[in-house]
């Protein structure tokens, strides 16, 4: 099999990172999702965990085995990948169930998550020269197009909910769904380029933030809203549930 080098005419994510970042994240990794089941953030920890594997089956599956357009220079393309899906993966898909459901420690979550993006990667520039260096790309112009259909359907589709729906009490708030759709990949690009891991021009922070994340913000808050009126964050039984279903 062959690489497609199209995409070195395209928009290019690309990013540089030693080593020791990569054991640094799976030890904070360990601890955030400790932290969550601690909580008794249940769903929230299924929901992180089950982002990994979707970001594992595209950046794999998809990025690297059907589209050829990943490249990762300096470490083995399975076990990098699954790395890198489940770091952001769990991290993305946990702070943004979080912010779906307005949890009362928003707050507290928004900035563990931040803070780490924005100091792992200075710690491990200081701390690991010694590291091996890894290099990874990516193309885009293959499926840009795609993501902007997901968009268009997912936002669309509420927007033609609240237009025909009468009660406003039952209206999407759409104007807080761009806001996490586009801000958490805003904070997860700004913090790369920080970092100094990010490769390539700030034109990825503005493309990246309104399509990569956000496309799938309407569809994840439906199932969201599906899941906690049959479960609780906890595992349990809404109480409103286990009366109809009783009485």
């Amino acid at each position: 099999m062959t690489l497609n080098l199209a995409f070195l005419t395209e928009i290019v994510p690309g990013r540089i990172l030693n080593e020791l970042y990569i054991y640094l994240d799976i030890a904070f990794l360990c601890a955030f999702l400790a932290l969550l089941i601690v909580s008794k953030r249940y769903l929230t920890t299924l929901f992180a965990l089950a982002g990994g594997i979707i970001y594992f089956i595209v950046d794999y599956g998809i990025f690297y085995l059907l589209l050829r357009t990943r490249v990762v220079i300096g470490a083995p393309y399975f076990s990098f990948l699954l790395w890198l899906s489940m770091s952001y993966g769990i991290t993305n898909f946990a702070w943004i169930w979080l912010w779906l459901k307005r949890d009362r420690r928003l707050l507290e979550w928004s900035a563990l998550i931040v803070v780490w993006w924005l100091c792992a990667p200075l710690i491990a520039k200081t701390f690991g020269p010694e590291f091996g260096q890894i290099e990874i790309y990516r193309g885009t112009g293959q499926y840009h197009g795609v993501m902007a259909i997901f968009l268009v359907v997912g936002y669309g589709g509420l927007f033609i909910y609240n237009i025909l729906e009468k009660d406003v009490t039952k209206h999407v708030a759409i104007l807080w769904l761009l806001a996490i759709g586009i801000l958490v990949q805003f904070a997860w690009e700004v913090a790369l380029h920080l970092g100094g891991i990010r490769q390539g021009g700030l034109e990825t922070i503005p493309i990246n933030s309104l399509l990569e994340t956000n496309m799938g913000i309407p569809y994840l808050y439906l199932i969201q809203t599906m899941i906690l009126k049959r479960c609780n964050e906890d595992l349990t039984r809404p109480v409103m549930n286990m009366v109809t279903q009783e009485g």
